[in-house]
C-alpha cells in the first residue's frame, strides 16, 4: 500500500485499501510511511500513523517500510535554485538522509518479495545525511554556477513559497518538515534501506548531477 499523495485525505483512503485487504484474506500488507514512525512527531506524519494505528488494529500481517525523505523531493524544484543561484531552508543546520525513489522502490519490491519481513518495521534512508549547505555545494558543482544556501526564518520561508504559488497549506507543511530537519528527524541512518537493497544507497549528489542535467536538457 504505496501512501496517498492527497495530504489530509489519506487516513480514509488508506482504511479503504486496509478494509478491502483484510476482506481479501491478504497474506501480507506493506505499508510505505514515515521515518520514524509513532515517533514522527511533524505534520506531515500524522496521517502516517493514523494508518500504522489501523493496520495493526486490522489483524493483518503486515510490514512498515518507514520511508525517510526522498532526494527527489529537492531535485524536483531545481529550476529556481539554478535560476536565483539559492537554496532557501528553515532548517538551520539540520542535516537529511536521504535516498532516491529507486532506492525505496527497490526495498518495497525485497520486501513483498521476499521472506523473513512479517511483522516487521524498517526505518529507511540513505547512509549519508547531508547539510542544506552540502545540498548548495552539490548543485554548484553539477552546475558550474554559484549557488549558496540561506537559512531562513520559518515565517520568509513561507512568504516566499506562497509568493511563488505554493497553496499555503501545502506551504505550511513544508515549512513544518524544514522544522523536523532542524530537530534531526530526517537524519537517521538506521542502514535498513541498504541492507534491503542489497546495496551502498544512492549518493544524493549523484541524484543533483543527474536532475541538473535533466533541467538543462528540458531548458
Amino acid at each position: 500500500m504505496i501512501s496517498g499523495s492527497e495530504v489530509g485525505r489519506r487516513v480514509a483512503q488508506h482504511a479503504a485499501v486496509i478494509d478491502a485487504a483484510k476482506e481479501a484474506g491478504v497474506a501480507q500488507l506493506a505499508y510505505t510511511g514515515i521515518l520514524g514512525g509513532p515517533e514522527a512527531d511533524f505534520e506531515l506524519a500524522a496521517e502516517h500513523r493514523a494508518t500504522e494505528e489501523l493496520v495493526l488494529a486490522s489483524g493483518l500481517p503486515y510490514t512498515f517500510l518507514r520511508n525517510g525523505w526522498y532526494t527527489e523531493n529537492h531535485t524536483g524544484n531545481l529550476a529556481p535554485v539554478l535560476a536565483h543561484g539559492a537554496v532557501l531552508s528553515n532548517a538551520g543546520e539540520g542535516r537529511v538522509a536521504s535516498a532516491a525513489r529507486a532506492d525505496y522502490a527497490a526495498a518495497a519490491a525485497a520486501v513483498v518479495a521476499g521472506e523473513g519481513h512479517l511483522g516487521k518495521a524498517y526505518e529507511l534512508s540513505g547512509d549519508v545525511a547531508w547539510s542544506f549547505a552540502e545540498y548548495a555545494a552539490a548543485v554548484a558543482a553539477a552546475s558550474g554556477q554559484e549557488i549558496a544556501y540561506h537559512p531562513v526564518t520559518p515565517e520568509a520561508h513561507l512568504a516566499v513559497l506562497t509568493g511563488a504559488g505554493v497553496p499555503a497549506p501545502f506551504a505550511e507543511i513544508l515549512v513544518d518538515v524544514d522544522l523536523a530537519v532542524e530537530r534531526g528527524r530526517l537524519a537517521g541512518t538506521s542502514g535498513d534501506l541498504a541492507r534491503l537493497i542489497g546495496r551502498p544507497t544512492t549518493p544524493m549528489a549523484r541524484t543533483v548531477t543527474e536532475a541538473v542535467a535533466a533541467v538543462r536538457s528540458a531548458g
